[in-house]
């Protein structure tokens, strides 16, 4: 499904350019973030907003533009096998019989043992994520609005992305990570009234192959809008069978019935976050796959509602990544309400803007992000 129109430039943000008003963090759960820009669209914003919390400004619409070209993100790339070496068939004897690694298995020999069939391991080896910080760009192709990940020369991407690792891994081993937007929000509803469109499956073959090429991990960012994440999750599956492949979730574009991307918030649930838990450690434990990630972005407390009732699933890792735009004490101020009373076992992830950041105040350092408690398991540019 294509998107019908680009978002009206009455939505856009204007503090996309360090024009609108920078405001720190306020009461009702909200955080750092940017100011809506002019016009009717913005107006709407403000008026249904009203001591509810700011609605996401940062990128606005911004992916709805992207949506409208969506047609032109399909790539060329070699599709390629899974990583778990297959077992060596059997060969045919002398007699027409089969036998082992073609032994002839005569009588009182015991017949030659066949290759223990490879486990599917992270793309840097193991199957436990403990061992890696993950570092990563998200994006989507001849969008630069909505990431670094999705301007210019791709293998030139990932390779920033492996130097960028380095200076945050600490501790532990970097894992470079593509954050490919797979689902991204459109401004109108669409013939199924979704208000989304899915990328083509050759853009995330494209983006898989160079995840692999450089031993990285490729999360499917899903912005829902009206449909199911869920389900968006699901149409997914012939990507999540993968070692290499996680799920990245932005809830604040998960629109409830009547509501429209852009003009509020949207926001998810504790058990809906369980739910797709759930469904993704089923795929891992029918695969025996390594650990595989589940991010979800939360820009305000209230964007996640009911996190008590999170449950951790066998085989993968739940990761909180703390959104909004802001100078240093600012994000700071949003990570203390953001990682308050999480459940125990939830992991934590935090989110740098390369633009945005740097036009409120700075960029944060390395060292400062890794003097957050707890420690960010993940760390995203956009």
């Amino acid at each position: 499904m294509m998107a019908t129109a680009p978002v009206s430039p009455s939505l856009r943000p204007e503090s996309r350019r360090g024009r609108g008003k920078t405001i720190g963090p306020q009461t009702e759960g909200n955080v750092a973030h940017t100011t809506p820009g002019q016009g009717t669209g913005a107006e709407r914003i403000r008026e249904n907003t009203r001591g509810q919390g700011a609605p996401p400004t940062r990128r606005g619409l911004l992916s709805v533009t992207a949506a409208a070209g969506l047609g032109l993100l399909a790539g060329c790339g070699e599709q390629k096998t899974d990583w778990a070496s297959p077992s060596r068939s059997p060969t045919p004897s002398k007699e027409g019989k089969t036998s082992a690694a073609g032994s002839d298995n005569k009588a009182g020999r015991s017949p030659s043992p066949q290759p223990t069939k490879r486990r599917p391991e992270l793309p840097r080896g193991g199957r436990d994520l403990s061992r890696y910080r993950l570092v990563g760009y998200c994006g989507l192709p001849g969008a630069a609005a909505l990431g670094r990940l999705g301007t210019g020369d791709l293998n030139q991407r990932v390779k920033e992305i492996e130097k960028t690792a380095r200076d945050y891994a600490a501790d532990r081993e970097p894992l470079p990570v593509l954050e490919l937007l797979a689902t991204v929000t459109n401004s109108s509803a669409g013939s199924d009234g979704t208000y989304r469109t899915r990328v083509p499956d050759d853009t995330i073959r494209r983006f898989h192959d160079a995840a692999r090429r450089h031993d990285a991990m490729l999360l499917l960012n899903i912005q829902p809008g009206r449909a199911s994440a869920l389900d968006e999750v699901k149409a997914l599956r012939k990507w999540l069978v993968k070692p290499d492949v996680g799920i990245a979730l932005d809830p604040e574009w998960d629109m409830g019935p009547g509501e429209v991307p852009g003009d509020t918030y949207g926001h998810t649930s504790g058990q809906e976050l369980t739910d797709v838990a759930r469904y993704l450690s089923g795929v891992v434990a029918e695969h025996d796959l390594p650990e595989k990630p589940l991010v979800f972005h939360q820009v305000a407390v209230s964007v996640v509602r009911d996190q008590s009732a999170l449950r951790q699933q066998p085989g993968v890792v739940m990761i909180k990544s703390a959104d909004g735009i802001g100078s240093p004490g600012m994000k700071r101020d949003t990570w203390r309400q953001l990682v308050k009373d999480q459940p125990e076992g939830l992991r934590t992830g935090f989110k740098l803007f390369y633009e945005e950041d740097a036009e409120t105040s700075r960029l944060m350092t390395p060292k400062e992000v890794l003097a957050l408690r707890p420690r960010p398991e993940y760390v995203m540019f956009e």
